[in-house]
């Protein structure tokens, strides 16, 4: 059985993969749900990219974990891409679900479409990126009470994390990694996704539903993941 490390993205911790976690335990599988520096538990502690990195390596490192699928969502797929070149053959597959995908010096808010929206949020909130509110959420295929859900438990992301360019020693194009995509928020990979989907060892799965499929399909996310 495989061992899921589940990061989810910007403003949530590791609650937010409670339901697909438990799909997983259910099926044979080991979960272990990660919150990031900064963020719900751990909110007030100083956080930058490269600390993300390092708190992803340091739990499979700390729990002696064998046959990792390394999971990321949306932002967290950036340290999520990054800590799976660290971990050498404790790897069995990354995992980007609906995430960007690190690029040598690149950070998040340079690549993302609203990058200079994100970064003028960021310096008018003490280095912090506030979370959504519930009219964001609309059209993803949640329903009022997970979007209610989301709300309440998530916290400002630190800026840092956005801010600072990733860092590869090799290319992504060479790790077996599947891009989930979530056809509700957008139809198809975009950017440099297109390109490392050319290579022998990635995939490309679909889910029928929004951006945050741990809330609006956790059951079809976890049967995915189950079958990597």
């Amino acid at each position: 059985m495989a061992n899921y490390v589940l990061v989810a993205g910007a403003w949530l911790g590791a609650w937010a993969w409670d339901e697909v976690a438990a799909e997983l335990r259910a099926a044979g599988h080991r979960a272990h749900p990660l919150t990031l520096s900064g963020l719900a538990e751990r909110r007030g502690v100083p956080a930058g990219q490269r600390t993300h990195v390092e708190d992803i390596v340091g739990e499979v490192e700390r729990l002696g974990l064998p046959d990792v699928v390394l999971v990321g969502h949306s932002y967290s797929g950036l340290p999520v891409g990054q800590a799976a070149e660290l971990i050498g053959d404790r790897l069995a597959r990354v995992v980007f679900v609906d995430a960007n995908v690190p690029q040598d010096g690149v950070s998040f808010v340079s690549e993302a479409g609203n990058g200079q929206e994100v970064a003028v949020a960021i310096a008018m909130n003490d280095g912090f990126w506030p979370p959504l509110t519930a009219p964001d959420f609309a059209g993803q295929g949640l329903t009022d009470a997970q979007i209610a859900r989301i709300v309440a438990g998530s916290t400002p992301h630190p800026g840092a994390s956005l801010t600072e360019p990733a860092v590869l020693t090799g290319s992504m194009a060479d790790l077996p990694a599947t891009y989930v995509k979530c056809l509700l928020d957008w139809p198809e990979p975009y950017g440099h996704v297109v390109g490392l989907l050319e290579s022998e060892h990635w995939r490309l799965a679909e889910l029928d539903t929004g951006h945050w499929p741990m809330f609006s399909a956790p059951r079809e996310l976890a049967r995915l993941l189950a079958e990597l």
